[in-house]
């Protein structure tokens, strides 16, 4: 992981973060904890299933 790169997206959040403030605008993100929670879990989601290496075929489903 490159940790660098982590840094520098948490920098840019923060600095938005305060523009967002500053400004009196609500942030494009869910303002409570359970919300936060929830882009964690799609995420963590993700991850999960990448490593696992799990896949579907949704459109093979379908019949496309």
């Amino acid at each position: 992981m490159n940790y660098e790169l982590v840094l520098v997206g948490l920098l840019t959040g923060a600095i938005t973060g305060a523009f967002f403030a500053l400004v009196d605008v609500p942030i494009p993100a869910p303002p409570e904890l359970p919300g936060l929670m929830g882009i964690v879990g799609i995420y963590l989601g993700y991850k999960l299933v990448e490593a696992t290496d799990v896949s579907t075929d949704i459109a093979g489903w379908l019949g496309l």
